[in-house]
């Protein structure tokens, strides 16, 4: 009887999370505040990384700035340095607009620093560094990512563990460096930015594939657990944008009838997005939002019907063109790693 009663109030919670769920797709929920929080982004030297600094900074948000890349990274510590400065000077003029005393000048707030966080040592030295310096973190955005661009039987294994270790073991160790901390004080947003290639794949890419479910399911097992010990001051969101447009697939392509509909997203739109859904404690981000059903048709039809759709829209050999391009340049010997940094 009493499994029965509970299977029941189980029933009635599921039916109340789709009605939140639909609620929440027509009336947008208030975007909570992160002035003053310190919020780590891994790979912020270009791609989407720059992106979500510019919009963290417009938010007055503590930057720390990770990358590889020391240049580029100082070059988006800069761009957020001319943010806080104008946000200041305009804060200021409205001050004395108003006849209000005029206000101090805000230091930005901004740090970097350089990072392989396909190593988990730089991971775990960077990390105590930071809550050395700087102090706990509030916010952890897991972006930085790697694409070898060649087929898998072409591909070195060096560069098979690479993809592997920048992709998804590298949030193993950014969230055990500073997910104690959250759980002492119950308070936390750790971000996963992920792809559309994490929930379904296509051929030619399998490391890159591999690598982003591993993050998906890293990410997804976190949050069960994060559920299960009642810490739920620390939040989760996953990223799982469709191709973006900063030329990590160049020459990626579905059939051209397609993509009218689905055309390559624009970086700063798929980075809005993510944020607002981050500053509004959203589990999960699709963009565009036909991703949902496309994952889902994945998980309820037959394989060989996938196929099929696969093959009708061009996605079964859409990485063939960007692979092509990718061997071009390593043979022309423009790229000495044989990796491609940015976003998914």
């Amino acid at each position: 009887m009493y499994i029965i009663t509970e299977f029941l109030l189980v029933t009635l919670k599921v039916l109340w999370a789709f009605v939140l769920a639909g609620f929440k797709w027509f009336v947008r929920p208030k975007e909570k505040s992160v002035a003053g929080q310190v919020c780590v982004i891994t790979g912020a030297g270009s791609g989407l990384g720059r992106l979500f600094a510019k919009e963290f900074a417009r938010r007055r948000a503590v930057l720390v700035l990770w990358d590889i890349n020391k240049q580029s990274n100082e070059e988006t510590a800069e761009m957020v340095r001319q943010i806080q400065r104008e946000m200041t000077s305009a804060v200021q003029k409205d001050g004395c607009a108003l006849g209000t005393q005029e206000l101090p000048a805000l230091e930005p707030q901004v740090y970097t620093y350089v990072c392989d966080v396909g190593k988990r040592e730089s991971v775990y030295s960077t990390a105590e560094k930071v809550q050395r310096e700087v102090g706990h973190i509030d916010l952890l955005i897991n972006n930085a990512g790697v694409v070898s661009g060649h087929h898998l039987l072409e591909c070195p294994d060096e560069l098979i563990e690479r993809t592997m270790m920048v992709n998804c073991h590298a949030h193993f160790w950014t969230t055990k460096a500073f997910l104690p901390k959250m759980l002492e004080m119950n308070h936390g947003h750790i971000v996963t930015v992920a792809s559309s290639l994490g929930l379904f794949s296509t051929a030619g890419v399998e490391d890159y594939c591999a690598s982003k479910f591993g993050a998906i399911g890293f990410h997804e097992s976190l949050s069960h657990e994060l559920k299960a010990a009642e810490k739920d001051g620390i939040k989760m969101t996953l990223v799982c944008p469709f191709l973006v447009d900063t030329g990590m697939f160049q020459g990626c392509r579905i059939r051209k009838e397609i993509t009218p509909f689905l055309p390559p997203l624009k970086p700063e739109y798929c980075v809005r997005q993510a944020v607002r859904a981050i500053l509004t404690d959203q589990p999960m981000i699709c963009t565009p939002r036909l991703m949902y059903m496309v994952s889902f048709m994945k998980t309820i039809l037959p394989f060989d019907a996938v196929v099929c759709m696969y093959r009708f829209i061009g996605a079964d050999k859409c990485m063939y063109p960007f692979l092509a391009h990718r061997k071009q340049v390593t043979n022309n010997n423009q790229d000495k790693t044989g990796m491609q940094m940015g976003a998914p």
